[in-house]
């Protein structure tokens, strides 16, 4: 078994938790260059549309610093099913878990997930998300498929590929998993967490603890 504790960047999946976080910043918040709309399907569309409300948020100057991160931060969790991807990081032990250590738990691993997005806030411009294409995952479930383009690297054979797991269900749209160059945030967090759970009699409650620490010491 690992030791999570000593996972270089923070615990866990942190390092592959972060680069997710990050990309999700970078997609919705700075330049994107999609399909064209006719071309587009919804889900395509809903993370385009999206980069350009994250564009709006950042590129307006009348708003201070700190409003231009709240309200992003608002859009952030607007964009993202952070409850749903909590959830299921918790594996077989959500099904033994009470709805109470659940919703503690959502609420620790929401403030961790801003936690790591505040840390990323002011470092990253210029970059460009092309949506490429999108196919069916699951009912209610679309994998929009997008490359990150990087303006300091020109010509880049080998862009890095950025994918969103978007659910339709209930008619809203939302984002409920990320991949970077190919590591999806939902899995890998769900074999840390559950590898952790299983170390430790399966208490949600001292997972929950965990991620409440690791938090603070981010902010």
């Amino acid at each position: 078994m690992r030791d999570f504790s000593s996972v270089q960047g923070g615990f866990f999946g942190a390092r592959v938790f972060r680069a997710a976080l990050a990309i999700v910043i970078l997609a919705v918040g700075f330049a994107a260059a999609s399909v064209p709309a006719s071309a587009a399907g919804p889900a395509e569309q809903f993370i385009s549309d999206n980069a350009q409300k994250g564009i709006t948020i950042l590129g307006n100057k009348q708003l201070s610093k700190d409003q231009r991160r709240a309200q992003f931060q608002d859009f952030l969790l607007g964009l993202a099913d952070i409850k749903a991807i909590s959830v299921y990081t918790l594996g077989q032990y959500r099904r033994t878990a009470s709805p109470a250590d659940i919703d503690a738990f959502s609420a620790a691993f929401k403030d961790y997930a801003l936690a790591v997005y505040q840390s990323y806030f002011d470092k990253f411009s210029g970059q460009t998300l092309q949506v490429t294409g999108s196919y069916p995952a699951a009912p209610d479930e679309t994998v929009v498929k997008s490359i990150m383009n990087d303006p300091k690297k020109t010509n880049d054979a080998n862009p890095l590929e950025v994918n969103f797991r978007v659910s339709s269900a209930n008619g809203r749209m939302a984002v409920i998993d990320f991949s970077v160059g190919g590591v999806w945030l939902r899995e890998t967090e769900k074999s840390d967490f559950t590898s952790y759970l299983s170390q430790n009699s399966g208490s949600v409650p001292k997972l929950t603890a965990m991620l409440k620490t690791k938090a603070q010491q981010m902010k």
